[in-house]
């Protein structure tokens, strides 16, 4: 039974991290991929994602400028697109491997546990002093009849022929998003919701503003509708909901969420405690087993599952483990977006959470779309900044067509808690742009 200093479970954004930097003390490593190897973000996540939505945001700006300097708008060209990007990402998975490969053994094949030091992996077993589980999430599987015929995001990102009619089913920002890039290639998208909201993180009055604007394009949405069954009709779908009639449609998409890889991994075996949010970890990103850890979206933990959160924590454990780290972990102000259109964008603190203490928290909206730089445009971007007791900036939300780039000049200000003075004192920002007109936000 080959030993290691380290057995890694996952290859994501965590584990790629955390590989890396353990390299550099020339620990024994093993990394086992179950799926794509580099994990979702970079092969069929947010970089394929961006890919898509540069060419996806100039056609509906230009759409938005059509008569007001532009004569007339851009036009996408899906599968162009979609071949571009396949020619652009196909190799990443082998790329990643092969750099892995460089500085640790890989094997690819599920992993599970036979104790507490001990993992199976291809009729193989290996123990490892330490072990970290950064195997992510996957989408949420539907419990209906008929959900063999429904796809993922994935799929979409992958989708050669642009169809008729789309269905989603969930109203997270995945559904958001990926329903933006279909409908402005020209498909007709209708999204069911669960609930009376779409992105339930998210500052809700501007969540309400992005559906309404998505509306105006003829995105449909179906609030406080389930899918109960979905059958085929020749080359279509029939969807049946929980009510009104059953509705027809080409493609039906999941989105109804993800949920933690771990059911392979026979965690009983090696008494780690889990439920079906995750991995349950203390602020050390140790689980209940002291030679056992968890980073990345497997954990059971109240932050967003995002890259750079996954990739802090793998710095953070690195640390810890290797570089006496005592201190618990930390977090630093975390921006996180909504790339549809308009975009959403929010760090800090939600305004949504303090609205009733207005004791320790003042709300102020400014409407960005006076500025030049809003010049025209039809959408109206509106900003909204919380202030604590100091008059420190500690939340921004955003819903503008550059709220994403926008709230980004926002989160060194709340991190490094700036105020009017520093700013002043330190920043001559590119005039005119949002960060010149920032010092007027400044407390």
């Amino acid at each position: 039974m080959k030993k290691y200093d380290y057995i890694i479970l996952g290859t994501g954004p965590a584990a790629y991290q955390l590989i890396k930097l353990l390299a550099t003390q020339h620990k024994s490593i093993l990394a086992i991929e179950s799926g794509l190897f580099g994990g979702t973000c970079p092969n069929v996540g947010c970089e394929p994602k961006i890919y898509l939505d540069g060419a996806v945001q100039a056609a509906l700006l230009s759409k938005q400028l059509e008569g007001h300097g532009i004569e007339q708008a851009a036009t996408m060209n899906w599968s162009q697109l979609m071949k571009e990007k396949k020619e652009r990402f196909a190799s990443w998975a082998n790329e990643t491997r092969k750099n892995i490969s460089k500085v640790c053994d890989v094997i690819s094949g599920s992993a599970h546990f036979i104790d507490r030091q001990t993992i199976e992996a291809n009729r193989h077993y290996f123990q490892g002093n330490k072990i970290i589980i950064a195997t992510g999430r996957r989408p949420h599987e539907l419990s209906i009849p008929g959900a063999k015929f429904v796809h993922d995001s994935s799929d979409v990102l992958s989708l050669n022929k642009l169809p008729e009619h789309v269905t989603f089913i969930g109203g997270g920002y995945i559904a958001m998003e990926l329903a933006t890039f279909l409908a402005a290639a020209g498909s007709q998208v209708t999204i069911l919701v669960r609930g009376d909201r779409v992105l339930r993180h998210f500052y809700q009055k501007y969540s309400r503003e992005l559906v309404i604007k998505m509306k105006e394009r003829g995105i449909q949405f179906k609030f406080e509708t389930e899918p109960t069954r979905i059958t085929q009709l020749s080359d279509k779908y029939v969807v049946e909901l929980n009510q009104d009639g059953p509705m027809v449609t080409d493609y039906v998409v999941n989105a109804s969420g993800r949920t933690p890889n771990i059911e392979k991994l026979d965690l009983s075996a090696a008494q780690i405690d889990y439920s079906t949010r995750g991995i349950d970890i203390d602020r050390h990103l140790q689980t209940n087993v002291n030679n056992i850890y968890a980073i990345g979206d497997v954990t059971n933990q109240d932050i967003p599952n995002l890259t750079p959160v996954a990739e802090f924590q793998a710095q953070y454990l690195f640390n810890s483990l290797e570089k006496g780290l005592t201190q618990p972990i930390n977090y630093p102000a975390i921006g996180t977006g909504v790339f549809a259109f308009p975009q959403l964008a929010q760090a800090g603190i939600n305004p949504d959470s303090v609205l009733e203490d207005g004791d320790n928290f003042e709300i102020k909206e400014y409407e960005l779309s006076q500025s030049s730089l809003y010049a025209g445009q039809k959408e109206k971007g509106l900003l909204t900044v919380v202030y604590d007791k100091a008059n420190y900036i500690v939340g921004v939300s955003e819903i503008s067509t550059s709220a994403i780039n926008d709230i980004n000049y926002f989160i060194p200000i709340i991190g490094l808690r700036i105020n009017k003075n520093e700013w002043h004192r330190n920043v001559l920002p590119i005039y005119p742009a949002l960060a010149d007109k920032i010092e007027g936000i400044l407390r």
